[in-house]
């Protein structure tokens, strides 16, 4: 039998500030966008805290709404030190992450990911435990959902534009698994908020979704 990797991890959740998270649903979503996005990244962290690999997840926000509520899960909430965009966000939750508990591997996932399934964030995390760092790519293929690092790795996230390529050229490796779209299900627009709902959603998106007329089909 194949060795089963037995590392556990430490995830850094990046959670914008409500009144500016998911700005391409500002139309579609209307006056339900920051309720929206708040149960988008309230069911993420629940899905995160459930993997049998995840012994801790960091929360890097300063909304004053998320925090208590991502806290009430079981997160570690850290503010936002750096203020210098997404990249050093996830670096301080990092190192916040090491200090507590050097032992483990680290890794910055989505905040927007409400289809996540504990079992298959299981399989991705097993499979990124065999190299130093190794990411997953959204579902469109251009960005990246999950970067991660072992103890032993340096941890430098490159989210943002192109994130997939730059991962890639940085030498983290890809991992081309065909078994964890919800893993890769990140929601920026409406067209991906109808492919998270066929593909299942958290108790809380499932919630929020009806109260958008764009999201009924």
């Amino acid at each position: 039998m194949p060795r089963t990797h037995r590392l556990t991890w430490t995830l850094v959740v990046p959670v914008k500030p409500l009144a500016r998270a998911k700005s391409r649903l500002s139309g579609p979503a209307g006056p339900h966008r920051e309720r929206l996005a708040l149960a988008i990244a309230t069911d993420t962290v629940s899905a995160v805290l459930r993997s049998s690999r995840v012994e801790g997840v960091v929360v890097v926000t300063d909304d004053p709404v998320a925090a208590p509520e991502l806290a009430a899960l079981g997160a570690i909430i850290v503010p936002d030190e750096p203020d210098d965009g997404l990249n050093p966000a996830l670096v301080h939750g990092a190192a916040e992450a090491r200090r507590l508990a050097p032992e483990r591997a680290v890794g910055a996932l989505s905040a927007d990911l409400p289809s996540l399934r504990p079992a298959e964030l299981t399989r991705v995390l097993d499979a990124a435990a065999a190299v130093p760092n190794a990411f997953v790519p959204d579902a469109a293929g251009v960005g990246t959902t999950l970067y991660t690092a072992r103890p032993d790795a340096v941890f430098t996230p490159a989210f943002g534009l192109e994130s997939r390529a730059r991962h890639r050229d940085g030498g983290a490796r890809e991992l081309a698994l065909d078994d964890v779209p919800s893993v890769r299900r990140d929601v920026d627009t409406i067209d991906d908020l109808h492919a998270a709902l066929e593909l299942g959603v958290g108790p809380r998106t499932a919630s929020v979704a009806p109260l958008l007329p764009s999201a009924r089909r």
